[in-house]
């Protein structure tokens, strides 16, 4: 395994939020890590396209799942440099790869590394966590798609064994049809949510807030753990 670091910009006793550099070979991606006080599991994000760690929406299920005591890694999956390549942004294998390495490095990491892991992706992010989650096999205890493209990673998911929500938003049609054709070929435990009345992004007053928590409860349910995050 790689050698990875950590710059640990700030924390506190009680709960832990740290600005993190995750660095392998000439590599550095940046992410941002809460730890709640006897946090039960940890969710790492996997954005959509053209995102990052600051997405308002990410962000905000982010705090949703932290008051429910869950650790939350959110983090860039391509550099700035990366980024301004358009192409990069929709390359699966690419992020997926970045999954895989951060996935590790949460494995490494004193006071989160006994956690149960979760993932939670949205739109193109939701193929790379679904993608990660074959990869890693039992290690993963559940997987929430946000308007995912479950689709683009049509060929794992027979493989997936983690629990997996399907969140779209009820007015967004092309992407239901999507998520229906990923939800058959699911083997594992799995459900689909249609929240009423709402566009792609969940625009709409109330709709956000449905997401973030239909994805606390599945992730509370499935990401369980004894352990505490003091645990080494």
């Amino acid at each position: 395994m790689k050698k990875l670091s950590i710059e640990v910009m700030m924390n506190s006793s009680k709960e832990m939020y740290e600005q993190v550099a995750i660095s392998w070979d000439n590599l550095t991606l940046n992410g941002n890590l809460f730890v709640p006080n006897r946090a039960t599991g940890i969710v790492i994000f996997s954005h959509g396209s053209g995102s990052s760690r600051w997405s308002p929406r990410n962000n905000y299920v982010a705090e949703v799942l932290q008051e429910d005591g869950l650790a939350t890694l959110l983090f860039d999956l391509l550099t700035e440099e990366e980024d301004r390549i358009y192409a990069n942004r929709f390359n699966i294998d690419l992020l997926t790869l970045r999954l895989i390495e951060v996935t590790h490095w949460v494995r490494q990491r004193h006071g989160i590394k006994n956690l149960p892991i979760g993932y939670f992706g949205a739109s193109t992010g939701a193929a790379s966590a679904l993608r990660a989650a074959a990869y890693f096999g039992e290690d993963i205890g559940a997987v929430v798609s946000r308007g995912g493209r479950p689709d683009l990673a049509m060929k794992e998911l027979h493989t997936v064994t983690a629990p997996t929500l399907l969140i779209v938003g009820g007015w967004d049609d092309q992407v239901i049809e999507l998520n229906e054709m990923a939800f058959q070929n699911l083997k594992c435990e799995r459900k689909l949510e249609i929240v009423p009345e709402a566009s792609h992004l969940f625009e709409e007053p109330g709709k956000l807030t449905a997401v973030a928590q239909h994805s606390a409860k599945w992730f509370t349910k499935w990401l369980k753990s004894p352990k505490t995050n003091n645990d080494v």
